[in-house]
């Protein structure tokens, strides 16, 4: 099972910067958890700037950013996703570090029904988590 990765930003940015967002998050998962290329859910919510509030230092461009994962992930490996969203939103589409908070949820494994239905602890799934 991929990550869930769900994006919040403010409203009224185009569809390539929204895309830019989504790559550049898919792309850190890639190369620091090791996932698979085509593992993707990753959904973004726009909310109107009176839903959304935040401190006066961020920028309009603050974004939140939730991944729901399985839960083994080390932590230099949680470092690194964190270093490469960083990295490549601040590249693309041109986020300030300042302004990206990133959440890790780890629900223990029991917790996912997956494959019809199936708690995870009991599905082999044929990739590795503890990297």
């Amino acid at each position: 099972m991929c990550p869930l990765v769900k994006i919040e930003i403010r409203k009224g940015y185009s569809g390539e910067y929204k895309k830019a967002i989504l790559d550049g998050v898919h792309q850190a998962l890639v190369d620091a958890f090791k996932i698979h290329p085509s593992d993707r859910f990753q959904r973004i919510y726009e909310l109107n700037e009176e839903d959304f509030e935040c401190p006066p230092d961020r920028s309009g461009a603050v974004t939140l950013i939730q991944i729901t994962i399985f839960p083994g992930r080390s932590f230099e490996a949680k470092k690194g996703l964190y270093q490469n969203i960083i990295k490549n939103l601040g590249e693309n589409p041109g986020i300030d570090g300042q302004d990206i908070i990133i959440i890790l949820l780890e629900p223990p494994m029991e917790n996912w029904g997956v494959r019809g239905g199936r708690p995870a602890s009991e599905v082999n799934f044929q990739f590795k988590i503890d990297i």
